[in-house]
């Protein structure tokens, strides 16, 4: 078995994190900084637009893999990856447009990362219990 359906939504994870990343880049190319923040409040949210993604997006990929593997049907997949990326936008475009405050983007974002999470443990566990 092949895990192409995970491979697009892997792809599309890494072009979000090189986009993250280029906003990174850009933000301390313009302002001198190499380190930290250095005391900009837009740096600081484009780092953490770009770390979050970085936190959640290996257990969440290891887990759609997985899940593929055991044998979820392709139309799941890619409905939970679609969620997925749909949330990843949600939550970087929110968390920059709400200068990290709230924003309804960030929320759902947020929101529907977890549920993903929830989705895909549930659902392996449930291959592993024979369910």
């Amino acid at each position: 078995m092949t895990l192409m359906v995970t491979g697009l939504y892997a792809g599309l994870t890494a072009l979000l994190v090189l986009a993250l990343s280029y906003k990174v880049v850009k933000f301390r190319r313009a302002n001198k900084i190499g380190i930290g923040d250095g005391g900009h409040q837009g740096l600081s949210i484009a780092i953490r637009a770009h770390g979050n993604l970085i936190e959640n997006a290996p257990i969440v990929l290891i887990l759609l893999a997985l899940a593929e593997l055991n044998g979820m049907p392709d139309y799941l997949i890619h409905s939970i990856g679609t969620v997925w990326i749909v949330a990843r936008l949600l939550h970087a475009i929110g968390l920059n447009q709400g200068q990290g405050g709230y924003h309804f983007g960030r929320f759902w974002g947020v929101l529907a990362t977890w549920i993903v999470l929830l989705v895909l443990a549930v659902a392996n566990i449930g291959f592993f219990l024979g369910l």
